[in-house]
């Protein structure tokens, strides 16, 4: 049986056919329009999944999308990184560009699922997802199955407070606050990422060089790396407190930092948990690098004419 898989990103958009297992037959990457905002976005959907409805015979479709959702109804609440989403009504849409049964979910709690089926969670009962991207999301899975609070509640963990000021997870640890901090960083040094983001010819994306000066003993680059680790290992910290997930998997782009990130939250997360708790979960990098949300959906799409 086919379905469609789509991811709806801050930066990017993934719509795939494939099976529930994960295979894909067809992809199809395209860069948001966030100019053009949510309307923009739907446009560029709209011209690849007809297509994909032709060359297959599609039987639902899963929908991962950047932001608060309505599991239930489809229902978009907003979102955080793209204008034009606002109460839209996703799963009416997408049913009725497709005609086939839709499901719509948080895009975290989607990659969650992924990772707990397909990915690094595969085998253990309780998965917590933590993305780092353009935003930071989290999804908890139990057991095959995806945790929800009360509507539109998510495991918002981008949003959770770092501290009484209101400085919030996000402004630490996504992919546009590393950026942030490493273009103040460098001003007057030397060393491989000073040297790197000089050379870029336009602003932003800085924390792709992070992973090379790391390997290059770049001092500047590992205290960045520490940094940004010891932080979302604070907000971890909460996490485990309450739900006590088997295992951890980061993903997102900063993910791709690789074991240097993944080293330092699992060297940082057990100073912020209790001694009964030690050493804590285990903490992995994704197992399916930029194809977690995709993979996800297709798993959500199929649970449908599964039920």
């Amino acid at each position: 049986m086919t379905h469609i898989g789509i991811e709806i990103g801050g930066t990017k958009i993934q719509i795939v056919a494939g099976g529930a297992d994960g295979t894909f037959l067809e992809r199809h990457r395209l860069a948001a329009d966030r100019a053009r905002g949510g309307a923009g976005i739907r446009e560029q959907i709209a011209a690849v999944v007809p297509g994909l409805m032709a060359r297959h015979r599609i039987a639902s479709v899963g929908v991962g999308f950047g932001g608060p959702v309505d599991p239930k109804t489809g229902q978009i609440c907003c979102s955080h990184q793209v204008p034009g989403w606002h109460d839209f009504p996703l799963g009416d849409w997408v049913r009725e560009l497709t005609g086939v049964p839709v499901a719509v979910e948080n895009d975290a709690n989607v990659a969650a699922l992924g990772e707990a089926l397909r990915g690094a969670g595969q085998g253990f009962g309780c998965v917590f997802w933590i993305n780092m991207g353009s935003g930071v999301g989290g999804g908890m899975v139990v057991n095959g199955r995806l945790y929800h609070g009360a509507c539109p509640g998510e495991a918002e963990m981008g949003h959770l407070r770092l501290d009484r000021s209101g400085r919030i997870v996000e402004d630490a640890c996504s992919g546009w606050a590393v950026d942030r901090r490493i273009r103040a960083a460098v001003i007057g040094k030397d060393g491989l990422l000073a040297r790197a983001v000089e050379a870029q010819t336009t602003e932003g994306s800085e924390a792709r060089h992070l992973r090379a000066a790391v390997d290059d003993g770049d001092p500047l680059a590992q205290r960045i790396v520490k940094e940004v680790a010891d932080d979302l290992a604070f907000a971890l910290s909460h996490a485990v407190h309450l739900f006590h997930p088997e295992i951890i998997v980061v993903g997102g782009g900063l993910s791709l930092v690789g074991e240097p990130l993944r080293g330092a939250i699992a060297a940082a997360l057990p100073a912020y948990l209790m001694d009964a708790f030690h050493p804590g979960p285990r903490v992995a990098l994704a197992g399916l690098g930029e194809d977690s949300v995709p993979v996800g959906a297709l798993a959500l799409a199929a649970a449908i004419v599964a039920a």
